[in-house]
């Protein structure tokens, strides 16, 4: 029976995969914008169903669509970006202004029907478009991650793994 790979060698294996850090914020970015996506769009789902502890965000009676939120962090990493930080120095910030952006874009892209029409139209037909733009930046994204080598070396730990008996 093989054994499990232990952490030390997953880490080891995650950091051999990329050749520079704007490979690793690629893909850190690609899966901060679809699991935000896909977050998002289960919590708008259940807000309208008025399930769980979801509620609007509503200060003073006035909806704030989560947008905004995206909006903030995009200008704070595109102010971060501009001024050098996570792109040349350690990894910590190159990986939380990778997953800012990436989270940024999907809630920003989640609501493109609302800034393209300039209407609450999330639930009617023209919400459409906002899934469209995800899946359009979304497919941007996936195909600029694609390059990295983390599949290959998880591969070959996988296969350096099973050879090995267990302890």
């Amino acid at each position: 029976m093989a054994r499990a790979p232990r952490p030390d060698e997953l880490r080891s294996a995650y950091e051999r995969s990329f050749a520079t850090a704007v490979e690793e914020r690629r893909l850190v970015g690609a899966l901060s914008f679809g699991a935000t996506f896909a977050l998002t769009r289960f919590v708008t789902h259940a807000i309208r169903a008025h399930r769980g502890p979801f509620r609007n965000i509503t200060p003073g009676g006035r909806h704030i669509h989560h947008m905004t939120f995206g909006i903030c962090g995009l200008i704070g990493v595109g102010w971060a970006w501009l001024n050098e930080i996570g792109i040349g120095g350690g990894p910590l910030a190159s990986r939380t202004t990778a997953g800012v952006y990436g989270a940024g874009a999907a809630l920003t892209l989640d609501e493109f029907a609302l800034w393209l029409n300039l209407e609450d139209d999330y639930w009617s037909a023209e919400g459409r478009e906002s899934i469209d733009a995800v899946v359009a930046f979304g497919s941007l994204l996936a195909i600029a991650a694609s390059g990295h080598r983390l599949a290959g070396e998880l591969v070959r730990l996988g296969r350096r793994v099973l050879r090995e008996p267990a302890s």
